[in-house]
């Protein structure tokens, strides 16, 4: 079940193969869905797992790091990848704003020297990504340091086939905002095995708008992206060069093929993207993707025909087909996972004769079920993983679990006012990483990922 092309690549791309043929019906709870088991209580209070699992605290805000700066705090999204037989590099987002200075690395000083997208009277912004090194047979943090500094809001982003990660802002504040110099709401690139700070190149081509995740398909090259808007949309970037994405390339929006007036996955008012249904798509090219009138790139892309999508976070590639939540989408408002499926000529002339295939996958009945599933990933036994990031009090957000025919069950359950975030496996699936977001935490879990969950 597992594809064995994402390790050799050393990612974290696990291959969600065993999707490939769903059952055509699907459970509306996660009751009598199969798992790991019941959850046991933590005795820390921390998160509840199965039996046969456990966690290790491996980082927390405010530890002070390799290069003297401390751990940031809301950690979100993050990219797992092989530096050798015992050791993972993890790429971690801290989502900042210019007002959280005091919970930044830097602790509310104003460094001189560090090579940062942005700045404001304060200094760098606070926003950006950090790089750890865990040795599984030490269970410890060999090295961590601040690895791109002075962005804003760092939510998700995605892992890349070359060996690097793209860490997204989820803002789109202008220059003098704040008292910052530069425009911000872009994909910036920063390489696995990077030392210091990457240099913070923002990757213009694809787009400045409200982004959530990306992922590359290693077939194609081609990078999909989600936004975070009630509105959204579903993008995708044709480089000009594949692998060097600073080059630029087409960014273009979904839409639902054949349905000019009902473009809508949301199934907010009316249900007319049906769970469990398949729809051919096409995509149209968007212009003026730096949207320099403003916040309006979704705007314009739907007056187009471009279909809406309820707040597009995470997102990653399969083998062969890609996952992605919609964390307010379906009838209920609590969430859908959507399914793409590409045109064997995806990007290319032929792509309008057989175009790709966009799936309601599962779509939450009840939060029992699914509650604002955000960040994903797909462990070693084929099945989704999807972390909830529900602010209700109390908050009962659970890492949950989804096989094949989508049905969905608990993976853990956390005791901590926040969310779960940046789900990700170490390239040979023994230890899934995971972010507690705010107070910061960064946990490495083991147990039998590669068993099948019954």
């Amino acid at each position: 079940m597992l594809n064995r092309r994402a390790f050799n690549l050393g990612l974290t791309s696990l291959a969600f193969a065993g999707l490939s043929a769903c059952a055509a019906t699907q459970r509306s709870t996660s009751i009598a869905a199969p798992g790991h088991g019941p959850l046991l209580p933590d005795p820390a209070g921390l998160l509840d797992l199965p039996r046969g699992f456990a966690y290790r605290i491996i980082s927390s805000h405010g530890d002070r790091m390799d290069d003297g700066y401390v751990v940031p705090d809301r950690a979100d999204g993050m990219g797992a990848f092989a530096l050798d037989h015992d050791r993972t590099i993890l790429i971690r987002n801290h989502e900042l704003r210019p007002s959280n200075t005091s919970t930044g690395p830097f602790g509310g000083n104003s460094p001189d020297g560090v090579p940062a997208f942005d700045r404001n009277a304060a200094g760098p912004l606070p926003g950006g990504t950090t790089r750890l090194i865990y040795n599984h047979r030490s269970g410890r943090v060999e090295a961590q340091h601040l690895s791109l500094a002075g962005t804003i809001r760092n939510c998700a982003g995605g892992v890349t086939p070359w060996g690097s990660w793209l860490t997204c802002e989820e803002d789109v504040s202008r220059a003098g905002a704040d008292g910052q110099g530069r425009d911000h709401g872009w994909v910036f690139e920063v390489p696995a095995r990077g030392r210091g700070l990457a240099e913070p190149v923002p990757l213009t081509g694809l787009g400045r708008f409200y982004h959530e995740a990306a992922t590359v398909d290693p077939q194609t090259g081609v990078v999909y992206l989600t936004e975070d808007r009630e509105n959204g949309l579903f993008y995708r970037f044709l480089p000009n060069v594949r692998g060097q994405l600073h080059r630029g390339g087409r960014l273009q929006a979904l839409a639902l093929a054949g349905d000019a007036a009902g473009q809508d996955t949301r199934n907010w008012d009316s249900v007319t993207f049906p769970p469990r249904s398949w729809r051919p798509v096409r995509w149209i090219d968007l212009d003026h993707v730096d949207s320099p009138d403003g916040d309006d790139l979704r705007v314009r892309g739907h007056a187009r025909g471009a279909a809406l999508i309820a707040r597009g976070e995470g997102i990653w590639c399969g083998d062969g087909e890609l996952y992605f939540a919609c964390t307010s989408g379906g009838a209920a408002r609590l969430g859908q996972i959507m399914r793409y499926r590409p045109s064997r000529f995806e990007g290319q002339s032929g792509e309008a004769r057989e175009p790709g295939q966009l799936q309601n996958f599962v779509e939450s009945t009840g939060p029992e079920m699914l509650n604002y599933g955000d960040n994903v990933t797909i462990a070693p036994n084929g099945h989704l993983i999807v972390c909830e990031d529900q602010y209700t009090t109390p908050s009962r957000n659970h890492l949950r679990g989804i096989t094949p025919d989508g049905q969905v069950y608990p993976v853990a359950l956390l005791h901590v006012q926040t969310e779960l975030a940046g789900a990700c496996f170490s390239p040979d699936g023994t230890t899934l990483f995971l972010n507690v977001y705010s107070p910061a935490k960064t946990l490495a879990i083991t147990g039998p990922w590669q068993a099948p969950a019954t």
